[in-house]
């Protein structure tokens, strides 16, 4: 008896779900206010993943087979670090002239 291949979007689509509950969760534990926007944000894609499946409508914006598009892929692992309380990475620095020898 051969095994069905499993749907790709529905486990996407749980793998986010998972994400998103794992990070306001965590921020919960940790007593780490998430603001207004951040809040807003997880209940948003949450609510357009249990509806559509996915949380954007754009094919551009992301691959076929996935349930958040790049950037809110990012805003999420960027909560999730904060809910842990890691420190942000440090940003580019911006090139400077070397001094003269």
């Amino acid at each position: 008896m051969k095994r069905a291949a499993p749907d790709l979007k529905a486990q996407a689509k749980r793998a986010a779900l998972n994400a998103l509950r794992r990070a306001r969760r965590t921020a919960d534990k940790a007593g780490i206010e998430l603001s207004e926007w951040e809040g807003e944000f997880l209940g948003s894609v949450e609510d357009r993943l249990k509806t559509y499946g996915r949380a954007f409508g754009d094919p551009e914006k992301g691959a076929a087979g996935q349930a958040l598009s790049m950037l809110q892929a990012v805003k999420l692992k960027e909560i999730a670090a904060k809910a842990k309380g890691e420190k942000k990475p440090m940003g580019r620095k911006p090139m400077r002239r070397r001094p003269a020898e």
